[in-house]
């Protein structure tokens, strides 16, 4: 079977903004796969207590998910797969905890691209979660969020509103960034 280009497709911005929730939506709407956050399932493991190595080892395995979840999507003939987080969030996280990002995910970041990013508003309300930090300060980390990817010129778009609007606004940028992409010539039997 040909390998072939999967567009890579990441939903960023501060806790409890829905990501997880948006990121299955999607892949379940455009039948695709989607790597969870690692983040989660590790801090549920080894306790919500970390130090700038655990980070690290967080990293390494967000990176293992998304190619978990790309391998998948390539073997299923998938245009585009999601990933709910991404290097960003460890970097924001890591700087904002410690003072410093480690200089290996900052490479990362500048070398492995998506073709969208979702930055996801903090319009929600705050579901209290012992994995959660920072209440208080979403639209302080919101405004992180889209100072980066403004800086690193990337393609993203603001999604806000209720999760039906998310939903809507989110299949919208996905959709545009399949057709000026191509990629969204699939038979109908695929299309959400």
């Amino acid at each position: 079977m040909p390998v072939f280009s999967v567009l890579r497709v990441a939903l960023t911005g501060p806790e409890s903004t829905g990501k997880t929730t948006l990121s299955r939506l999607l892949a379940e709407h455009y039948s695709t796969t989607w790597a969870p956050e690692y983040a989660r399932y590790y801090l549920e493991q080894h306790g919500p207590g970390y130090v700038l190595a655990d980070l690290e080892r967080i990293a390494k395995g967000q990176l293992r998910a998304e190619q978990n979840a790309l391998q998948a999507a390539q073997l299923q003939g998938r245009p585009l797969f999601f990933c709910d987080t991404d290097l960003l969030v460890i970097k924001i996280w890591a700087e904002h905890a410690f003072g410093i990002c480690p200089p290996w995910i900052l490479r990362r970041i500048e070398e492995q691209r998506y073709d969208l990013v979702l930055l996801l508003n903090v319009d929600l309300p705050w579901e209290p979660d012992p994995l959660r930090e920072h209440p208080n300060h979403r639209q302080y980390f919101y405004d992180l969020y889209q100072r980066e990817l403004r800086e690193q010129m990337s393609n993203y778009a603001e999604i806000s509103g209720t999760p039906e609007e998310r939903l809507e606004q989110a299949c919208f940028h996905v959709d545009t960034l399949l057709g000026k992409t191509g990629a969204w010539r699939l038979p109908a039997t695929f299309r959400a």
